[in-house]
């Protein structure tokens, strides 16, 4: 039976992965996500998870002990935030690459310089492209599900891969939320026991990991390109099942309010501030605005075919970026959003305001403001690619 608590999410965190029996965790802190590694620190201690806990010297360290704990055949678990996360770019290429299941959650933090601790997406746009299953969050009770769902798409034998998931740094990672923890019996029916159908064992010697000259690399990176795209069907899968089991239901992409014609601008987010800009989305539609709002939960495999055909009859989306790709045109959720939708023969007009850099507070107010910026910039024929909002002249 489930129980309702009211908990950090950081440490609703550790209690889903204690569920999830987990073998090994390999910690190191950094904040915002120290709270996460410090609460299963806390379980494996007093003895209610039976894991190796494992403290390293480095991020690097931290996904390289997990890389090895999964070779091995473990059910294995890390957190990170944002400097750790780039700490770790090589080892992130290389636990995808050998298909090894890690989860891992990432609190997501501005990059320096300068020096900032708080959150926004600086960090996993710096890492979109390393082969990664990756789920971004709104609240606690979504993280709690998705570290679930995360261990049962990873260790699918069709998928064998790593997954992160996303929650935004103190906006989420240090909030006390009412979240429903499943009790262990549930969480048993919904999660199998691990299993990893080609561990390294001295009986059986294998290779991973080894040199692949230009006659090898290629075909190994289309294998990494056909699995990561099929691995769609097992997150569709994973998700219809956790909806049947406990009643809430995740899709890589979603509007709001659900209507029978679609808005005609869409306000297009990621993570926690979607809950701020659903508010906005009520107080503009109730002074008669028509609008609505899009919300990408599965980074990648980018969600394409939902994507346009959501998008399909919408006149404006304004793409709310809360990272810059510097040198390009602005943010990397827009410049997604524009490349699927290239070969549309009808297609909305794609606007891009960048805000809420560095953990810098957008309230419902300020999106009502980009939406509206956004609905002027497109009647536009000139002008700059992207817009900054809230910037201090």
């Amino acid at each position: 039976m489930a129980k309702r608590v009211g908990l950090e999410i950081s440490l609703a965190i550790a209690q889903a992965v204690k569920l999830a029996n987990v073998d090994v965790v390999a910690a190191y802190p950094i904040t915002p996500q120290t709270h996460i590694v410090e609460g299963l620190a806390e379980l494996v201690a007093e003895g209610h998870m039976d894991a190796e806990y494992v403290p390293v010297e480095s991020e690097h360290s931290a996904l390289s002990a997990c890389c090895g704990a999964a070779a091995a055949g473990a059910r294995t678990f890390t957190a990170t935030a944002g400097p750790g996360l780039e700490y770790m770019h090589n080892a992130l290429f290389v636990t995808s690459g050998l298909r090894l299941p890690v989860v891992m959650a990432v609190a997501n933090r501005a990059l320096s310089a300068p020096l900032n601790i708080w959150g926004d997406h600086s960090d996993v746009m710096a890492a979109r492209d390393v082969g990664w299953i990756q789920i971004f969050c709104e609240d606690g009770q979504e993280v709690v599900d998705n570290i679930l769902c995360a261990f049962k798409i990873s260790g699918d034998s069709r998928v064998l891969l790593p997954v992160m998931v996303h929650l935004d740094g103190f906006h989420l990672t240090h909030m006390v939320e009412s979240v429903l923890l499943p009790d262990q019996a549930e969480v048993d029916r919904f999660l199998p026991p691990h299993y990893y159908p080609v561990p390294l064992d001295p009986a059986k010697p294998t290779t991973k990991g080894i040199v692949g000259p230009n006659y090898i690399y290629p075909e190994a990176k289309k294998a990494q390109v056909v699995n990561l795209d099929q691995s769609r069907v097992v997150i569709n899968e994973v998700w219809a099942e956790f909806a049947r089991q406990f009643g809430r239901q995740y899709r890589a992409f979603e509007v709001y309010p659900k209507l029978d014609k679609k808005p005609k601008t869409l306000l297009m987010t990621m993570g926690s501030y979607s809950g701020t800009a659903m508010e906005a989305i009520d107080r503009m539609r109730a002074s008669g605005k028509d609008v609505g709002l899009a919300r990408i939960r599965l980074w990648r495999p980018f969600p394409f075919a939902e994507l346009r055909q959501t998008l399909a009859g919408t006149e404006t989306v304004v793409v709310f970026d809360r990272a810059v790709s510097f040198g390009g045109p602005g943010g990397p959720v827009a410049s997604e959003v524009r490349s699927a939708l290239y070969r549309e023969k009808q297609k909305p007009r794609v606007v891009n305001i960048v805000g809420g850099l560095g953990g810098r507070d957008v309230t419902v107010a300020h999106f009502e403001s980009i939406i509206e910026k956004g609905i002027e910039m497109s009647t536009r024929e000139t002008g700059p690619e992207f817009e900054m909002f809230g910037v201090r002249e």
